[in-house]
């Protein structure tokens, strides 16, 4: 329990590394884990080799990449090892069993002729169940399969969704089965819509999309790890799937909107002398200021106060 624990404290700080994209120290976490004797228990509960795999793509220093490389690729034998022996004790046991029951039936043949009795046939026996063997190691995220489907169309949609999951490693480092996740996205969509229109290939394509943006890798993750289940992705709206960078963008762009419509509404003197273009209302505010030669006349600004529009004249 201590050992999982300290495996997951490094990996939130090497997750905080990613957030801030500032990697300094990244190097000594690194070797913190190199010193750790990992374990598949540890390895899938603390999702650490995602959070390594984040920073390798982050840092720019090769010392921290290549100590990333190693690690990852450390924990990938680990987990396949584990898929080995487990399927090597399952060979195992019928091997043995043959050969004692060959032994067997020879004995019984060699009695039976010496008493002059047809030989019996033997049976095949089956072979029971070892309480001792292993089965293969869960999923970090597994998924229903979704229903198959032999409509060329959406078959060509779950292949475009299995090919933006896999924009990166990540589905390797987590172990997730890119396919059946992909059919369950399609299959959603496909029971909003019923059918393969222009609105399903619509709502299809922002998701490709999306999942595919390498400025956003955070949702592909989330996907794949399970934070964001299949019905959710497909129902999502742009604004709920864009980056934390983007939405901040939009929310600065929105009150810097808001900001200068209440400046244009506050400054200036109101008339009802002007008729506004875009509206045709006549409450409207004017301001006249000095721009060019004193010897030229003032530039009247106008600013209509039902839609916002501005124009200018001299």
């Amino acid at each position: 329990m201590a050992k999982n624990q300290e495996v997951e404290r490094i990996a939130k700080k090497l997750d905080k590394m990613v957030h801030k994209k500032n990697t300094d120290g990244a190097l000594d976490l690194l070797r913190e884990l190199k010193n750790i004797k990992m374990s598949l228990e540890t390895l899938q509960s603390t999702r650490v080799g995602m959070s390594v795999n984040a920073v390798r793509k982050h840092s720019s220093e090769e010392e921290v990449q290549t100590l990333a490389k190693a690690l990852i690729k450390s924990w990938k034998k680990l987990l396949d090892g584990s898929e080995g022996k487990s399927e090597e004790k399952k060979k195992d046991g019928s091997p043995v069993r043959s050969s004692s029951t060959s032994k067997d039936s020879g004995s019984s043949e060699k009695s039976s002729k010496k008493s002059g009795e047809p030989p019996t046939t033997p049976t095949t026996p089956t072979t029971p169940t070892s309480p001792t063997t292993t089965t293969l190691p869960p999923r970090i995220t597994s998924f229903p399969p979704a229903p198959v489907t032999t409509d060329s169309v959406r078959n060509k949609c779950r292949e475009l969704l299995v090919a933006a999951l896999q924009t990166d490693d990540d589905h390797k480092t987590m172990a997730v089965d890119c396919e059946h996740l992909a059919a369950q996205i399609e299959e959603e969509i496909f029971q909003e819509f019923k059918s393969t229109d222009i609105k399903y290939k619509s709502r299809l394509r922002s998701r490709i999309s999306n999942l595919k943006d390498q400025k956003n890798p955070d949702l592909r993750r989330n996907v794949l790890c399970g934070n964001i289940s299949a019905q959710r992705i497909a129902s999502m709206t742009s604004e709920e799937m864009a980056s934390a960078e983007l939405k901040q963008m939009r929310e600065a762009l929105t009150k810097e909107s808001i900001r200068e419509h209440q400046l244009s509404k506050v400054g200036g003197t109101e008339t009802d002398m002007f008729i506004c273009n875009k509206c045709h209302g006549k409450s409207c505010s004017y301001t006249q200021v000095q721009i060019r030669s004193a010897d030229e006349p003032m530039t009247t600004f106008v600013v209509c106060n039902s839609c916002g529009h501005r124009w200018k004249f001299c």
